[in-house]
């Protein structure tokens, strides 16, 4: 007989402990922070606020963490603000996309992206 336990021999690997089987198990979620729900929250009340948005809705999916913002309940959202951990390193781990599925902005810090909805200062004729 071989020194080559079972498992090994067919591809598997060592026994592990309980803990580490389970963490391997389970998948890991991704979900927005304290710091960055506080950054999406004040946003989202100024413009509740101001009545243009009525809505929101938060999904912790495996991949990426996303905020919905609707007009409506039962409409589509009009922009989705996620974090994608996956591409932190490249483009940003942020994003706010548009309803039609067009990127708006992207970035790295979640403040900087918010800016997207900022309300540009409006040139008037002063005479």
């Amino acid at each position: 007989m071989s020194d080559v336990e079972p498992s090994e021999r067919y591809g598997g690997s060592r026994l592990l402990p309980a803990a580490a089987r389970s963490a391997q198990q389970q998948p890991i979620q991704i979900s927005f922070n304290r710091k960055e729900l506080d950054l999406i929250l004040r946003l989202y009340g100024r413009r509740v606020a101001e009545g243009e948005w009525r809505d929101y809705a938060i999904d912790h999916l495996r991949d990426r963490a996303v905020f919905s913002i609707f007009r409506r309940t039962s409409e589509m959202p009009l922009y989705r603000i996620e974090k994608n951990p996956k591409l932190a390193r490249r483009q940003g781990a942020y994003s706010v996309v548009a309803a039609g599925g067009a990127i708006l902005k992207r970035g790295h810090d979640l403040a900087n992206v918010l800016r997207v909805f900022e309300k540009k200062a409006r040139l008037s004729l002063v005479e």
